[in-house]
């Protein structure tokens, strides 16, 4: 509340008002003139509450902000018993400055009292839900007087007996007054480390945290009883500002409020509209002229700036403002961009012998030689003509810089740089538990959702109406199966609209651009542009499947999400290339025998170099201009849009009072304005389908992993500037791992290694090759090996109807034409039947995927057991902590120990000295006895 002078000459009792709402005259338009005056004289109330960092007193924190809508009412019986309720927050609170604050919702000039049911519900409720929070310990400060008209802000302190009994609960991990030596290395090592270290300092972040300490806190879960372990010296700053939001969160979660539908805590109110938003505030400013220094500003010079993108991450202060959930995600990411260095070098060498060897390459120097002469059967019915094969001589030629025999050595080497990588995120995350206290962390089971119980309840209720039993229920399989067979067709629905419109989109475009194209033409962005509608309106559809399975907890359900986005987030981004790798030109059949749909379409080809270059151009497409520049334009421009949109409906609900619009606005205020935290979702989701791109079909474009190391060098610094400078504070999670999407990540690594090994086999020539090389070749070199694969056809066996319209386009009449198969001649007995050679390739084939993916998985499992998960250094600290921890409560019993010895011996000494007494009268004697043994003693 404002203090201002005016007030002091206008008694309490005018029109009823209650003292604490007296700033409501204000609002009626009482002394306007001497308030702007006394105002613009008096020192602003602002500068001692930091701008609303602090409650009014400039002493309490603001650990918590609740948000809501409120329109004016000139209602008495609500003025009323609003100053019943400010009455009792007062007198709950003991507080100067009580709950209501500022502003009651008070016209004059109404005539009639207009009533708002609603309106009034939800006002109701609230002063129900902060009663009960006042009731928990917290304390509450009120705030109408803003810059942003009809929003009203509700300020949270939790006091230090309210944080202690908190952190008590929740088993928070606080550092003790004891500290120990961190193990450091010696000899060579610790050379080595030091040379390093000097190699990397200009790479490093210039913060506090992010120095390598020599020595480290004992930690312990806080308790009320032990706080002796704990360096009380400075109460502020033991519980930093990330963990007093976290205690906070923990009691609006759990306080209830009786009078909405289900009895839960703010959830409830947020979705209900009581609430309009709830967060915690950033600790300041990060840009601007005397900005105070605090961790946000911090974090936005040496992390969230695209000027360091060369340095590494100061995990430990995102960890510290943001929580270990955000932390261990950019920790996460920190490391798979790090592990993508060595796969980009990789892959670059890879692509760079292609270039090397390609006019050695003898299948496509027999492609490009025109003296071949070559004649092609017709890509089309009707329209398309006979074409020389010299014409995709560049097709070709380009094929070979993917398709050569490297890329089976780099198939190989990714599929152990992803085992290696989940091994080496496995040591990385368990380095971060130690550092971050989270080595005995272990996530309590939550509460079952108010969904869950509503369920078991209308159970127990049937049963109990005709069993008459009272046992506990809980819901089985049989109780979930209609909805799990709903979920499946729901899922199953999904999927194969996906998959019939990517199909479809995706279907011609290569090939006509390759060969010169008959038929339609499809244009790409119109493709993406309906991928990327597809693929939003899917994501609004995939709660729904989850809704009827009623999962226990809100971990399970938001588990259960995850992976029903994940599976359909896949289809939608992988189809198109599964469908040009396995299925495109797979089942066309034959000139004058073509496979129909509809029997009027006909089934597409493969381009002349093979699907392979068409699979690399779908890949360079998707990881350049998809990942890579769509993905950050839209997280760039959409974030800014959206605050923008707000910001223009903000200024036309804004008071166009002079006063109010240059007052500075609160820190409440400026964060309100930001956009809410909708969780880790979909960042993860992105790195994952990423992650997917590069390992599973890296066979065809080895230059995957740069494109993707490009882009996460842009993402990690445009994630951070949207956590710094775009979005709320989010509430700080605790968590030691980064939950499902490790196993999503498994998941992938094993699937990479099959569909590697098919991409090989069946949709690369190296196997054809192979086989032409060991059984066909007559000198033992690859001259003859695109006669080999091509099949002859008879012009005249053409299906009434499909041969070409003009037969002399090139200039002579074709009476044999060929064709990519393994098929008898028109010449044979058996013409145009699939031949030997088929059969042999497709054997060798199928060897070469088996021998392949086991040789794999075992090398890949292999490298999982010979790394271990914990380093060893870390595994020796952790024991030593333990070792101190029982060392320091040995110390404290034996304390206690010799306390009572000292104390017995004290009374054992006045025992005597009260016996050896020479006694005057036995009535003095049990006199001087209870005497001593009733003296007090302080122990």
């Amino acid at each position: 509340m404002r203090v201002n002078k005016k007030y002091s000459c206008l008694p309490a009792e005018e029109k009823g008002i209650h003292i604490i709402n007296i700033r409501a005259i204000e609002d009626i338009g009482y002394d306007q003139h001497e308030s702007t005056l006394l105002n613009s004289l008096s020192k602003n109330p602002d500068a001692d509450c930091k701008y609303g960092l602090y409650f009014r007193d400039g002493k309490r924190k603001v650990d918590y902000i609740l948000v809501y809508h409120y329109k004016k009412s000139s209602a008495g019986k609500t003025l009323a018993r609003r100053a019943q309720h400010n009455d009792a927050s007062l007198r709950s609170t003991k507080q100067d400055q009580p709950l209501p604050g500022k502003g009651v919702q008070l016209e004059m000039g109404e005539s009639e009292p207009h009533m708002d049911y609603h309106e009034d519900d939800k006002r109701f409720r609230r002063e129900e839900y902060e009663g009960n929070l006042v009731e928990a310990g917290l304390e509450l400060e009120r705030d109408e007087d803003t810059k942003i008209h009809g929003i009203g802000f509700v300020k949270i302190h939790a006091p230090w007996n309210v944080l202690c009994r908190e952190a008590e609960f929740l088993k928070l991990k606080m550092p003790t007054k004891k500290m120990y030596q961190i193990n450091q290395t010696h000899g060579l090592l610790k050379k080595i480390n030091s040379v390093i270290q000097k190699i990397t300092e200009p790479i490093q972040p210039k913060v506090a945290e992010h120095k390598p300490q020599t020595v480290k806190r004992l930690s312990y879960p806080f308790s009320r009883e032990k706080q002796h372990l704990f360096d009380l010296s400075d109460k502020d700053s033991f519980f930093d500002s990330k963990t007093r939001s976290t205690i906070v969160y923990e009691i609006l979660k759990r306080t209830t409020c009786t009078k909405a539908k289900y009895s839960m805590g703010i959830t409830s109110l947020l979705a209900n509209g009581v609430y309009s938003a709830a967060y915690p505030l950033h600790d300041g400013d990060y840009e601007g002229e005397n900005v105070e220094p605090n961790d946000r500003k911090l974090l936005c010079e040496e992390w969230a700036s695209y000027g360091v993108f060369y340095k590494y991450q100061p995990i430990d202060l995102v960890r510290k403002y943001f929580g270990e959930k955000i932390g261990l995600y950019f920790a996460w990411l920190g490391v798979y961009t790090q592990m993508l260095i060595p796969a980009s070098i990789v892959g670059i060498i890879v692509f760079l012998y292609g270039c090397a060897t390609v006019d050695e390459n003898i299948p496509s120097m027999e492609m490009c030689d025109q003296r071949n002469n070559i004649t092609m059967c017709p890509l089309c019915d009707k329209t398309c003509s006979y074409w020389k094969m010299s014409s995709a001589c560049a097709t070709a030629r380009a094929s070979h810089l993917f398709d050569n025999p490297a890329t089976v050595f780099f198939s190989v080497f990714m599929a152990l740089w992803a085992a290696t990588f989940m091994e080496h995120w496995k040591r990385k995350q368990m380095r971060l538990n130690y550092r971050w206290d989270l080595t005995g962390f272990e996530e309590e089971e939550d509460h079952p959702r108010a969904e869950y119980e509503a369920k078991v309840l209308e159970k127990s209720l049937r049963k109990e109406h005709k069993h008459k039993e009272t046992d506990k229920e809980k819901l089985t399989w049989k109780d979930r199966f209609p909805a799990y067979l709903t979920n499946f067709v729901s899922i199953i629905f999904m999927v194969s609209i996906t998959w019939q419109n990517l199909k479809v989109l995706y279907g011609r475009e290569v090939i006509e651009s390759l060969s010169g194209g008959c038929g339609s033409k499809w244009l790409f962005p119109s493709e993406k542009n309906s991928s990327i509608l597809l693929d939003n309106s899917l994501m609004f559809l995939i709660p729904v499947p989850s809704v009827p399975e009623v999962p226990k907890t809100d971990k399970n359900f938001e588990e259960r999400l995850i992976f029903k986005a994940f599976l359909l987030k896949f289809v939608n981004a992988y189809t198109p290339i599964f469908y040009v790798a396995f299925f495109k030109g797979r089942f066309v059949g034959r000139p004058g025998d073509y496979v129909y749909i509809f029997h009027s379409f006909r089934m597409e080809e493969c381009a002349p170099g093979g699907c392979l270059m068409e699979l690399c151009i779908q890949l360079s497409i998707i990881m350049l201009g998809k990942q890579l520049i769509q993905n950050n334009l839209f997280e760039i421009g959409i974030p800014k849009m959206k605050k923008f949109i707000r910001y223009l409906k903000l200024k036309r609900r804004r008071s166009l009072d002079h006063e109010e619009h240059m007052k500075k606005k609160q820190r409440y205020e400026v964060d309100y304005n930001l956009e809410p935290f909708a969780g880790l979702t979909p960042e993860y989701m992105e790195m994952i389908i990423q992650f997917g791109f590069v390992t599973l079909f890296v066979a065809s474009f080895p230059l995957a992993p740069l494109f993707a190391l490009l882009n996460n060098i842009i993402e990690i610094r445009l994630d951070a500037k949207k956590f710094v400078t775009e979005l709320r504070r989010p509430v700080a999670v605790r968590a030691k791992d980064i939950g499902i999407w490790y196993n999503i990540l498994r998941g992938i690594g094993k699937l990479a290694v099959i569909i590697n090994a098919f991409v090989i086999s069946f949709t690369s020539d190296f196997i054809p090759r192979l086989v032409y090389l060991y059984m066909y070749s007559e000198n033992g070199t690859m001259h003859g090996f695109v006669n080999h694969t091509l099949s002859s056809f008879n012009v005249s066996d053409f299906q009434a109807g499909t041969a070409p319209n003009d037969p002399l386009d090139l200039g002579y009449e074709v009476q044999i034409c060929r064709y990519k198969d393994y098929r008898e001649p028109p010449w044979s007995e058996n013409k145009y039947d699939i031949s030997k050679d088929f059969w042999a390739v497709l054997a060798a084939r199928l060897a070469f995927v088996i021998v392949f993916q086991n040789l794999v998985m075992f090398m890949s499992e292999f490298v999982d057991w010979i790394i271990p998960d914990i380093p060893k250094d870390i595994s020796q600290q952790i024991h030593k902590e333990k070792v101190l921890m029982v060392e320091v409560f040995m110390r404290e019993e034996q304390g206690k120990l010799q306390m009572l010895e000292t104390w017995k011996d004290k009374e054992k000494k006045k025992g005597e000295n009260c016996n050896n007494h020479s006694p005057r009268l036995s009535r003095s004697r049990s006199g001087s006895l209870s005497s001593c043994h009733s003296y007090p003693l302080d122990v």
